[in-house]
Formats: structure tokens, C-alpha cells, sequence
């Protein structure tokens, strides 16, 4: 598996870390307390405030950017691009992601537009080869 692959699958694995927080922060309080319901996760999730809701949005976030990151590592890797550069390009796309879900955390809405900018950047750096490659 290369890097890029692997970072792919760290994306894939980071919505769930980020709710998790907002579920850990609520451990030890009963359903009716507002504590986790497994049965009901969804009515958990909208019923959040503060930064236990930029949590829930942060990872719906991480779930929406997560297919056109995947798809472009794989279609530079389809394409035959220089794997080193893809491998870099989508570390650099992990660390945006981890960065913009801490300033999503943290309600810096400005900030976070332009951190998430680069990251879509980047994810449109892995296809640009790609593109190239193809035509």
C-alpha cells in the first residue's frame, strides 16, 4: 500500500475521530441527560451545541471531501503519475484536514474557509497530472 493510500484511509477514518470527541466529552451522562444514545446516534448529533456541534459539522465535512481525495489519489495513481508527488500531495491534504477540523473546533469560520480552500487546492493538485496524463 503507499502513503497516499494510507492517507486515504487515515481521511476515512477521521469524521469518526472528530465525533468521537463530542461523544467522549458527554461520557458518563445517561440518554436522558443528553449523553450518547446509540440507538438514536442522529438525534444526538442535531441536538449538540457549542463545539460539540462544529464537531458533527466537521465530520460531515470530513465524509464530503473524503470521495474526491480518494478518487484523485486514484486516478493519479490509474494514470501513472509520479507516486512521490502524489504521496506528498496527499500527506499535505492529511495535515490540512487535521488542522481544519482543530480550527473547526475552535470557531475560527474565517480561517477555516481558507484552510479548507487549500485543501480542496491540493486535492485538485493530485488530478492536475492526472488530467495532463489522460489527454
Amino acid at each position: 500500500m503507499t502513503i497516499a493510500n494510507t492517507a486515504v484511509l487515515i481521511a476515512a477514518i477521521m469524521p469518526g475521530v472528530t465525533m468521537g470527541l463530542a461523544k467522549v466529552a458527554m461520557a458518563g451522562k445517561s440518554r436522558r441527560d443528553g449523553g450518547y444514545d446509540n440507538n438514536n446516534p442522529r438525534a444526538f448529533a442535531a441536538a449538540q451545541e457549542g463545539w460539540r456541534a462544529r464537531a458533527v459539522a466537521a465530520q460531515n465535512n470530513g465524509f464530503e471531501a473524503l470521495p474526491l481525495f480518494a478518487f484523485a489519489v486514484l486516478a493519479a495513481q490509474f494514470a501513472g503519475v509520479d507516486q512521490a508527488r502524489t504521496d506528498h500531495l496527499a500527506l499535505a491534504f492529511i495535515g490540512v484536514r487535521v488542522l481544519y477540523t482543530a480550527i473547526y473546533l475552535a470557531n475560527f469560520a474565517a480561517l477555516r474557509t481558507l484552510v479548507w480552500t487549500v485543501g480542496m487546492g491540493l486535492v485538485i493538485a493530485i488530478f492536475s497530472p492526472t488530467l495532463s496524463a489522460l489527454f
